[in-house]
């Protein structure tokens, strides 16, 4: 399928990550390039599989793996929740191409933001819920 030549743009969140990516549909060679702040892929994560899996999954549903270039900038949280920000990024742009993605994406809950983040800490106690010892002599 070819699609238009255009750069399309989404943001992802999770925790306290924000990923902006931006993607170049590729038609020339056919490898895909992905580009996280100014960094490959693989020295962004050292070649952790678990987390560059997350960002390929999607891509993966879609057999979009070697049609698109990612340039994607992204900042806060660890790397868990900076690929899974990313992975809700590409997920949204994959339907702003073709809205055939959105069955697809929806039904495996690549398009749902998790709003989940940290709950903050109360005064008078140690951490958000938990009490100081209590020494009853």
């Amino acid at each position: 399928m070819k699609y238009k030549k255009k750069i399309y743009h989404s943001i992802g969140k999770r925790k306290t990550s924000i990923a902006l990516a931006y993607i170049i549909n590729n038609n020339k060679n056919k490898n895909n390039k992905i580009i996280i702040n100014n960094k490959k892929i693989n020295n962004y994560f050292n070649n952790n599989m678990i987390f560059k899996k997350k960002i390929y999954y999607p891509l993966e549903l879609t057999d979009n793996l070697k049609k698109f270039n990612f340039f994607i900038k992204v900042k806060g949280g660890g790397l868990n929740s900076q690929s899974e920000a990313i992975s809700l990024a590409i997920s949204r742009i994959l339907i702003k191409i073709n809205k055939k993605f959105k069955k697809i994406l929806k039904k495996k809950k690549l398009l749902t933001r998790d709003s989940r983040i940290v709950e903050r800490k109360k005064f008078g106690k140690k951490k958000a819920r938990k009490k100081f010892q209590f020494s009853k002599r």
